[in-house]
């Protein structure tokens, strides 16, 4: 197999060489021009397997040759060169469809990233399979259709994304599934909920620290930056980061590099972000809650996760799954929904979205009589009470008292589970499955 050839366009002479040097090394054979139309003769002539190309050429820039390679050379991964701080134009890059930027003067070990995460990006990927694609993202619906092309296109870039969505739709699956579909699907994906570290652990969190540079770092202590190099960092709850922090994470994210507390000198990271949140974020920038920068930075591309009031007609196929999960989870036959209680699913608004249907049916299969699940069986809640529904305050505690009733129900019956569940009132399905939920079994 011969070696990856790159397309390397700048206008100034060391730099070209400096480029060539440094893909050399890699075992990546390159051509260069010194301007838009140069590059353009040479894209025609041949196909390449990465392009790096300067921001400022003589006849024009950057941006206009990603453009051109967006329709004449789609396959073909290119990345702008920026002067250093310029964001502005590596944003505008990356929303051109770039698929990274490096900024002058060019960090090698920085570049080298980017070229074997260019490299091992297939041309071949395609839109995600239902199986790959997890629970939350299955549906035949034209919007479910559109977001797992969106994120198989997304999957070929390494601009950041923000995923938008109400609570319970599926942001960490989409995530997910723009990781594994990408180049960096062999390295690690890192989830992180913004709102649940601490404020003051923070720093330490997130960048690392060295042995000794406060009370109780007893060992180094790598950040989750560190942890996701090579692969991708998900800020969860990206709203929840106090101001302060932002001012850093904005910081990390433009370097491309971070400095663990106690340590003096930086370490470079090579690591994709994606953010999500189901607050309007726009609308904390306005408030001064949230920097405009940052939103700026991490809001390159941003991919909205539908709810399920948006597409019920994945409410039958989504259904199935669930219930198929659940009971080859306790053993069980797979019950069916009944005409009803489809109709009544389908007209159900759903305020927790998939994750309440989950709850809904695994209520459902504890309590239903036989193999089939009816309308009355979803116990589902009236409209008023719809929005509280997926509140789970009381679950420990009803879990509690649940596990005592059974425990004396097995122990009256000295360990009969029919006769137990008898006792109880419930089918030995029932029983059963919730012997299994409450670790019984």
């Amino acid at each position: 197999m011969s070696d990856p050839i790159a397309l390397i366009v700048d206008d100034e002479a060391d730099i070209r060489e400096l480029l060539q040097l440094t893909l050399k090394r890699m075992n990546v054979a390159s051509l260069t021009a010194a301007t838009v139309q140069e590059a353009r003769a040479l894209l025609a002539q041949q196909p390449f397997d990465l392009c790096l190309t300067d921001m400022r050429l003589p006849d024009g820039n950057g941006i206009d040759l990603v453009e051109h390679m967006q329709i004449h050379n789609p396959a073909t991964p290119v990345a702008v060169i920026t002067a250093h701080g310029n964001m502005e134009s590596a944003i505008a890059a990356l929303k051109a469809g770039a698929f990274d930027f490096v900024s002058k003067p060019v960090d090698l070990r920085v570049l080298r990233n980017l070229v074997s995460t260019a490299l091992r990006l297939s041309s071949t990927r395609g839109e995600p399979s239902a199986a790959r694609a997890g629970l939350d993202l299955l549906g035949n619906s034209p919007v479910m259709q559109t977001i797992r092309i969106t994120i198989a296109k997304l999957a070929r870039s390494q601009a950041p994304v923000y995923i938008s969505g109400e609570s319970g739709t599926g942001k960490e699956l989409a995530a997910r599934l723009i990781h594994e579909s990408g180049p960096r699907a062999g390295g690690p994906f890192i989830p992180v909920n913004c709102g649940a570290i601490p404020e003051h652990l923070m720093d330490s969190e997130f960048f690392g620290h060295k042995k000794g540079s406060f009370t109780g770092a007893v060992a180094d202590k790598p950040g989750l930056f560190q942890a996701a190099h090579g692969g991708t960092l998900f800020l969860d709850e990206v709203a929840n980061l106090p101001l302060h922090m932002q001012v850093k994470l904005l910081r990390a994210i433009q370097e491309k590099s971070v400095r663990p507390i106690g340590e003096q000198k930086e370490t470079a990271i090579d690591v994709r972000i994606l953010s999500a949140t189901h607050k309007d974020l726009a609308a904390l920038v306005k408030k001064g809650e949230f920097r405009q920068d940052l939103f700026y930075r991490i809001n390159v591309i941003e991919l909205h996760v539908p709810s399920l009031r948006e597409r019920p007609q994945d409410i039958p196929l989504l259904a199935e799954h669930i219930l198929q999960r659940l009971s080859t989870e306790t053993g069980t036959a797979t019950p069916r929904l009944s005409p009803a209680a489809l109709e009544a699913l389908t007209h159900y608004p759903f305020p927790g979205n998939v994750r309440e249907l989950e709850n809904i049916l695994e209520r459902a299969l504890t309590l239903c009589e036989g193999n089939i699940i009816d309308a009355p069986d979803l116990h589902l809640p009236q409209a008023q009470e719809a929005a509280m529904h997926d509140s789970n305050a009381l679950e420990p505690y009803l879990g509690t008292l649940e596990k005592e009733a059974i425990v004396k129900a097995l122990e009256k019956t000295r360990y009969n589970k029919t006769a137990a569940a008898k006792l109880l009132g419930i089918t030995f399905r029932a029983l059963r499955y919730r012997l299994k939920k409450l670790g019984l079994d």
